[in-house]
């Protein structure tokens, strides 16, 4: 039964919420190159000059297009080449993960570091795309966008209830608790019940809302459970191939339901199944440039 004290440090929560009325202003490239990619006259080469005015996004394009998990055929060494071979839709999509992996960007402690939160966002939305496209799902673009923003109330927290997360940090050092279990208990939400509140907010797809509130728990999710199970699956199997360790996916766990959802034979089967892609995960995280 969930006591007064607790109630009222959700709403509390909710509060402080409420008062991030919109996304961060993002670069005037990127918000250009959106109204660019929202016309279908918008040239490759009128698009590919705005991208190109921002060294920073051109960058994370080009080592997206270049991801051995994204799959392209061949080397991508120019952003015109990069927006034929991924597509205004997927150009669009990488937008919009970006824009708010940056409208969150938190400075660096000791505590959360922003280029392993990135790094582990990265791979997932890269695995998680590349897995959907293999079963034959037609979601590609959506497990991207909702592989990088899966974890972006860890940057909310961290951000916005900085002295919450530092008692989260120290119930989960102590192994009191994990990490979800220590955010309800400071925050009365979890960092997915915070992403799906602000998901919510901005008006983005159901299936990424669900995405974001369910990737640990994907059992739970009635209406896009195989999209939440893809993103569930490629963010246990990036802890899973144990290539680094991030602290706030501790204990690695993996709902059982995911075998019925995407159906695997048993839990052998869908590890056999990650396996085929541990190498190529492997030579991703050689390749994050950013």
């Amino acid at each position: 039964m969930e006591t007064v004290e607790f109630l009222e440090k959700r709403r509390k929560t909710e509060k402080i919420l409420e008062n991030i009325y919109s996304l961060p202003v993002i670069s005037e490239v990127m918000y250009h190159t959106a109204k660019l990619l929202d016309d279908p006259a918008t040239s490759t080469t009128k698009l590919s000059k705005m991208i190109g005015q921002d060294q920073g996004l051109a960058t994370k394009i080009l080592s997206i297009a270049n991801s051995p998990l994204y799959g392209l055929p061949r080397k991508v060494a120019t952003i015109d080449f990069a927006i034929l071979v991924i597509g205004y839709q997927d150009i669009k999509n990488i937008l919009i993960s970006l824009s708010m992996m940056e409208a969150f960007k938190i400075k660096n402690d000791e505590n959360l570091n922003y280029h392993d939160l990135w790094v582990h966002s990265f791979l997932t939305g890269t695995l998680a795309r590349r897995i959907s496209l293999d079963m034959g799902y037609n979601f590609g673009g959506e497990t991207f966008v909702a592989g990088l923003i899966h974890d972006m109330g860890i940057s909310v927290i961290h951000k916005y209830f900085h002295s919450s997360y530092l008692k989260i940090i120290s119930h989960i050092k102590t192994g009191e608790k994990s990490f979800l279990e220590a955010e309800f208990e400071e925050l009365g939400l979890t960092h997915q019940e915070i992403a799906k509140f602000l998901a919510e907010k901005w008006n983005l797809p159901p299936a990424l809302t669900d995405a974001v509130l369910f990737h640990h728990n994907p059992g739970k999710a009635f209406i896009n459970n195989e999209i939440v199970s893809v993103i569930h699956m490629a963010d246990y199997a990036v802890n899973y191939f144990d290539i680094k360790q991030f602290y706030w996916e501790k204990p690695i766990r993996y709902d059982e339901s995911i075998i019925d959802i995407l159906r695997f034979k048993d839990a052998e089967h869908m590890h056999s199944y990650l396996d085929g892609y541990k190498e190529a995960t492997k030579e991703e995280i050689k390749l994050v440039r950013f």
